[in-house]
Formats: C-alpha cells, structure tokens, sequence
C-alpha cells in the first residue's frame, strides 16, 4: 500500500462540525461541558479549525481520575476543544489510512468489526472445528496501552503515511503521556484511594484485594504508552499489532484467528501446531517491546469451553453454547439492584438494562434476564 500524503490540509470546517454532531455531542456523558462549549460554539470551533491552520496544536491537561468498572483503572479524560480535535485526527488521518490494512479479524474499534462481530466468528469457527477435539491458544499483552512504544509506533506510521502534519500532530499526541504531571498525579490518586480503603469497614482480607488491584496499576515510563480513554489511542493499539496480525494469519497460516486489542484467540484442532504458534507470536511480540503475560495459555475448548468477549464458549452435545461468564453475570446482578435501589438514577438505568440486554441476546441467558429483571423489578 502507498503512503498517504496531503491528508492534514484535506480538514474543513464541514469535517470540524460534522465530528462534532455526530460523536462529540452525542457520546460525551459530561452535558455540563457541553452546554460550556455551545455557549460559544461558533468561536470555539473555530478555535478548532484555526489549530489545524496554524499548525500549533499543543495539547492541554488530561482530568485523570481513577475508576472501578468492573476492575481499578485509570481514565484520562479532555476537555471538549481537545476531544474533537482528537477525533478529527482519528477519523480524517488514522482510521482514512490504517483501517484498509488490517485483517479482517481485528475486531476492536472498527465500524460493523467490533464485539458482535467477533462472537459470530467465534460460533462460525468452532461449529467449522467441531466433531474433532478443539484446542484453543488465548494470548494476552501484558499492559498493553502502558508499554506500547513510542517510537516503534511513529515508525510504522511512518510507512503509512507521508504527510508531515499528520506525524507532528500525531507524535504531540502520543508524547503525552511524558508529561510530568501524568505519573503524578496517578501516585496521587492510587495513594489516595488506598487509604480510603483502609479506613472501610470490611475485612482485612477484602482490603488487601483491593489494594493489591490498586498497586499493579502501572506508571508511564518514559517513550512509553497511550492515554486511556483518547479516541486516537484505540485506533492507534488496534494498528500497533498489526504486522503480528498479519505474520498469524499469513506465515503460521491461521485460518481461525481473532484479535480484540490486546487479547488474540487462535483455533485448532492440532495443538502441536498451536504450541509452535505460541513460540512464534513470544518472540514476536519482543520486537514490539512487549510481552505475553500469564493468562496466556492453550486450552482443551471440548473440555474447559472458551471465554472471550464476555461469553463463555462450550461444546455440548456437539453444539455450540454461549453461557455469560460469572463476573459478567454477577455486574449484570449488581446493576440491577443498584437500579431497584434508586442508587443509579432511572434514565442511566434504562440505558444500562438496554445494553445487557443487546449483549446477552446473543448468548443462550434467556433465563437469566428473565429472573434478574422479574426479581429486581
């Protein structure tokens, strides 16, 4: 695939507006900031518009804040100018150029490829598999978003895409998590929320689970990582990945392989084939400057079933069972008692019911919304 150039000076006021509409507006929970950008809507963007002209886009402070949804994560959070300019940047540049070269299997943060696309893939290629034993080789990167690197990154967006523009806005976004203020204020935050916990009234048992979730929650390191929650930062770890996307399917010749972000499933019926792709993607992924960590293993599918993107694939009576994993059955449980409670108010509630509710529809949970929501309401 040829380079692409003339991308940056390609962005209008059209393109600016649209952005906006179609994804600022709609999907930013935060309506407070909203109503502040619209007060003065038609200066701020043109604001937005002027940055990409004058080529002096600068960045500002990510709102980092630390959540626990299901698990302790850090989010990094923009204000409105600094949000659309980073979706204009992921719709006009990253997505125009980077989409066309993945494989068809990357299912991450692409239109019409994301989770439900993936579990009709799953259903397809064990019901291709089955009638023979199935063997499954589930690998996970070790903090992903934390150690993708820099440079390696900017150098194969390089062979992507030759307009300058693109690459110096590009590189101010990447470079921003080597601001000071970034680790700092994580250590606070983690400190912060550790002590909290300290102070609960449940168990020490309970306390040092949570603790420890809070300790592993890893610092930038210098050249090093995205920043969590940035539109540009999905679509730029789908990309990271890529050449290794290609090598499974193209060199070890896996006809039954998917990635979502930083966990990839390949399927067979040959586990020796499976145990040399498993070598082959280890000494893979160190050129990336990454590695596989400890969930990464092969698995008996006939056997143990496969859990990926919150199904749980099993094998009976020769047909293939989509049973919801327990942490998800559990979160769905929770939610909905904190919803009968009055604890989430109704409107958020109803969004929350409706999302389980296009989830779960594609495994065999008839049951289980029927009694949760008959118990709850």
């Amino acid at each position: 695939m040829k380079r692409r150039r003339n991308l940056y000076d390609s962005v209008s006021m059209e393109d600016i507006i649209k952005v906006y509409r179609r994804q600022i507006r709609v999907n930013t929970k935060n309506k407070y900031k909203i109503k502040r950008f619209e007060d003065f809507y038609s200066i701020n963007i043109s604001r937005v518009k002027k940055t990409f002209e004058n080529e002096n886009y600068a960045g500002g402070m990510y709102n980092i804040f630390l959540i626990q949804e299901p698990k302790y994560r850090i989010i990094m959070s923009q204000n409105i100018y600094d949000k659309l300019i980073n979706h204009v940047v992921a719709s006009k540049f990253l997505l125009l150029v980077l989409d066309r070269c993945l494989i068809e299997t990357n299912i991450a943060t692409r239109l019409n490829k994301g989770t439900h696309f993936g579990i009709k893939l799953i259903k397809k290629y064990l019901n291709n598999l089955k009638g023979e034993t199935i063997y499954a080789l589930k690998y996970d990167i070790s903090k992903y978003f934390y150690n993708i690197d820099h440079e390696i990154l900017l150098d194969l967006l390089n062979k992507k895409i030759k307009d300058k523009k693109v690459l110096d806005i590009l590189k101010k976004i990447i470079y921003s998590t080597d601001r000071e203020y970034v680790n700092r204020t994580i250590e606070k935050l983690k400190n912060m929320e550790i002590e909290r916990i300290r102070g609960l009234n449940i168990s020490d048992k309970e306390k040092n689970i949570k603790i420890r979730e809070i300790e592993q929650i890893p610092l930038y390191k210098k050249g090093r990582g995205l920043p969590i929650g940035n539109m540009t930062s999905q679509i730029l770890a789908v990309f990271y990945l890529n050449e290794l996307d290609h090598f499974i399917k193209e060199d070890l010749g896996s006809k039954y392989y998917i990635r979502y972000m930083d966990d990839g499933v390949i399927l067979s019926n040959d586990k020796e084939y499976l145990k040399n792709c498993l070598k082959e993607i280890e000494k893979m992924v160190l050129k990336y400057r990454l590695c596989l960590n400890r969930k990464t293993k092969i698995i008996n599918v006939s056997k143990e079933g496969l859990d990926f993107l919150g199904f749980r694939y099993c094998i009976i009576d020769n047909k293939v069972i989509l049973k919801v994993r327990k942490l998800t059955k559990k979160n769905f449980k929770r939610k909905m008692k904190l919803i009968r409670e009055e604890k989430i108010p109704l409107e958020s509630g109803l969004r929350i019911i409706s999302s389980y509710r296009g989830h779960l529809k594609w495994g065999n949970c008839y049951n289980l919304m029927k009694i949760t929501l008959k118990n709850q309401f």
